[in-house]
């Protein structure tokens, strides 16, 4: 009996050993390696993956691979722990595939050489204001009619829902949805909503409240948000613009705001909160709605940042030169600063310390941990507040990326996300 329960017991740690060795080539490729990679046109970039591994790429006469000594690469036995230098000398796309040992596919990596881009980092504090593409919800109530208690839209709105359509008439405001049902009175209304990337249609009744003197569905809904952040860069030649690193999320349901437009106004700070252990700061301001306040159109709102256009007008009185941008390859441990407009018009540059990079990380967001080592800025603020979401990095004369997230236990550290990811997300 004993020798039988050794038998299996050994035979459990072959087939573990097994199962080890056949999903860690998966493991590996979702974790480590990136599915694209971008280079500038005609300079040569060092990778390092640091993962003590063999690969073999089969690669296009497109890419030049070396060693970091500028030593020649059997490109069919590759070591992913040492540094790589490639390069590519005319823009374009090209795949590359990776495998472990020669014949177990890793990931084809798509690597696209792109021309030099300069941008101007901006740092500069502004109101944001959006409508939301439809009505959103933020919850399911209820209301008195005739002694008792009514919930219409229980159990067929959620939370979260996108009301886009009543009766097949497209809603762009929260009276929209209510002048509709008032006007069908206690007819049912088909509402056509987007849950979870998908759309459908509902079918609710209205109820009459005698408090309300109307007819209502039971709905706790909201069509636009506001409030403060900064602007993280600026094209020059376009006007486009990439601002706070983060998404707009609604601060009831928690999700992303699907947006139908938006302005960028100017704002003055009337107040900083420090930050302290537990407690974030804040930035406060007046964001006055006058149309020449407004500066610029959101187009899009992403998990990684807005996007839009500023007008020319706005662009032409801009100071701060343009600048390359930095792609993830290139950002590294140690100092950098910070671009931010606490104190006036024109933003100033702060000391930090770029604590950890993580390079093409699962999330975009937190590609780095930043500390803020400036006396001045820690006087003013104490470290990261909110408002100072999308303020730019700086390193080495370059755009590295955006400030997104505080520690909330440690107010002078934070997240940032690298200026790529920005940069390529700004069409999608």
């Amino acid at each position: 009996m004993r020798h039988r329960k050794k038998k299996l017991c050994f035979v459990s740690f072959i087939f573990l050993v097994i199962g080890m060795i056949v999903s860690s080539p998966i493991i590996i490729s979702h974790f480590y390696l990136p599915r694209e990679v971008k280079l500038i046109a005609g300079k040569e970039h060092i990778f390092n993956f640091d993962i003590p591994l063999k690969a073999s790429i089969m690669k296009s006469n497109a890419i030049t691979v070396k060693g970091e000594h500028n030593d020649s690469i059997d490109t069919d036995s590759i070591s992913l722990n040492k540094p790589l230098k490639v390069s590519m000398d005319e823009a374009g796309k090209t795949d590359v595939t990776l495998s472990l040992l020669g014949f177990i596919p890793l990931r084809t990596v798509s690597i696209e050489a792109v021309p030099d881009r300069e941008v101007i980092p901006c740092g500069k504090i502004v109101g944001i204001k959006v409508d939301t593409k439809g009505i959103l919800v933020l919850g399911v109530g209820q209301f008195e009619i005739e002694g008792k208690t009514a919930s219409p839209c229980k159990g067929i709105i959620e939370p979260g829902d996108m009301i886009l359509k009543c009766n097949d008439i497209e809603l762009k405001a929260k009276e929209d949805l209510r002048d509709i049902i008032e006007t069908s009175k206690k007819e049912t209304v088909k509402l056509t909503i987007l849950r979870n990337k998908e759309i459908k249609d509902v079918i609710v009744k209205p109820s009459y409240s005698i408090f309300d003197n109307e007819y209502k569905i039971g709905l706790w809904i909201r069509d636009s948000t506001q409030g403060i952040g900064t602007l993280t860069y600026i094209d020059p030649k376009t006007g486009n613009f990439g601002a706070l690193g983060h998404g707009i999320t609604d601060t009831d349901t928690k999700k992303l705001m699907p947006i139908r437009e938006g302005n960028i106004i100017y704002t003055t700070i009337t107040h900083i909160k420090k930050g302290k252990k537990g407690i974030p700061g804040e930035i406060s301001g007046i964001i006055e709605y006058d149309d020449k306040n407004i500066i610029g159109e959101v187009s899009n709102n992403t998990p990684i940042g807005i996007y839009g256009k500023l007008d020319k007008s706005v662009i032409e009185t801009l100071d701060h030169p343009s600048i390359p941008i930095a792609f993830q390859d290139e950002v590294h441990e140690g100092k950098a600063s910070v671009l931010v407009a606490l104190t006036g018009e024109r933003p100033e540059e702060y000391e930090v310390f770029i604590q950890k990079v993580s390079k093409y990380s699962n999330e975009p967001a937190k590609g780095m941990i930043i500390k803020i080592v400036d006396e001045r800025l820690l006087g003013l603020t104490n470290g990261i507040i909110q408002g100072m979401s999308g303020s730019p990095i700086l390193q080495d004369g370059k755009l590295i990326g955006a400030v997104t997230h505080v520690f909330i236990q440690d107010p002078t550290r934070g997240y940032g996300i690298f200026i790529e990811n920005m940069i390529n997300n700004e069409k999608r």
